[in-house]
């Protein structure tokens, strides 16, 4: 029983840590659409409101940044973009991995590299699948699939 329990454990984790990698490209609308819901709540929208209003809100961001990728000329435009992406994501990354490893090595100093590691590892898969969305939507029309 004791060892079903550890296997489930470790299931667990990986399966947390995969959907960590799969939704850390969205961070930032999420924390918009969070933000906004709370102030929309917080000025007397109720609850519904709240969640329309941060749904709406966490769209217009995943939109606009999917359109600033997709048709920006400039690389040094789509490289901000992407950053202001990746950032929230690599934050997340650290915060999670912090929040595995607090549990499981008493030593402030290991956990804080380890926690830096998972945030490099978050933030890299963050900008690969913003460069991702950028090159499978390029207008000139060669993306992944061409290449």
């Amino acid at each position: 029983m004791i060892i079903l329990a550890i296997l489930a454990s470790l299931a667990a984790v990986g399966l947390l840590c995969w959907l960590l990698f799969t939704l850390a490209v969205f961070a930032l609308p999420a924390f918009i659409g969070v933000t906004a819901g709370a102030w929309a709540h917080g000025t007397g929208a109720g609850i519904p409101g709240a969640i329309l209003i941060g749904a709406i809100a966490a769209a217009i961001t995943l939109a606009s940044g999917h359109l600033l990728i997709t048709f920006a000329r400039p690389a040094w435009l789509k490289l901000i973009v992407a950053a202001v992406f990746v950032a929230p994501a690599a934050i997340a990354g650290f915060h999670a991995t912090h929040g595995i490893v607090k549990h499981l090595m008493p030593s402030d100093g290991w956990q804080l590299t380890f926690s830096v590691i998972g945030a490099v590892a978050v933030g890299i898969t963050a900008f690969v699948r913003v460069a991702g969305m950028a090159a499978a939507r390029s207008p000139s029309g060669q993306g992944l699939a061409r290449a």
